[in-house]
């Protein structure tokens, strides 16, 4: 009996990786190869995500917003990774972990919205 007890988990986590698998190989298959060119290399050193050129100079100023969004979001990540060992644990857990989770998860809610009203999750 102690075998089947992640029998789920397992299951999910088996199923998760055949689905990115496909997709990926999908996403491979079905895409368009750009041939190497100029404009190839100009989108190389184009500004990304950052929204700032690559090549300037170190001591320029930038927006301190994409890092923000980025440190929130690895915040809210982690914490919403609890959940999955609580899941599987909730039959065996008494109605103080059920009520702990519940509380910890209205601390998160809290600072959610703290964080919404603020202006954190602003990209203006």
């Amino acid at each position: 009996m102690q075998h089947l007890e992640f029998f789920e988990f397992t299951l999910f986590m088996g199923f998760s990786f055949i689905l990115v698998l496909i997709v990926y190989l999908l996403s491979f298959l079905l895409s368009f190869s750009k041939i190497y060119n100029s404009s190839a290399v100009f989108e190389k050193i184009s500004p990304y995500e950052c929204g700032f050129n690559p090549f300037e100079d170190s001591r320029t100023q930038f927006d301190i917003s994409f890092y923000l969004i980025g440190i929130l979001f690895i915040i809210f990540d982690l914490e919403v990774s609890f959940l999955f060992p609580w899941v599987l644990a909730l039959n065996h857990i008494n109605l103080f972990g059920f009520f702990a989770m519940i509380v910890f998860l209205l601390v998160l809610t809290i600072g959610f919205i703290y964080e919404w009203f603020s202006g954190a999750l602003d990209f203006a």
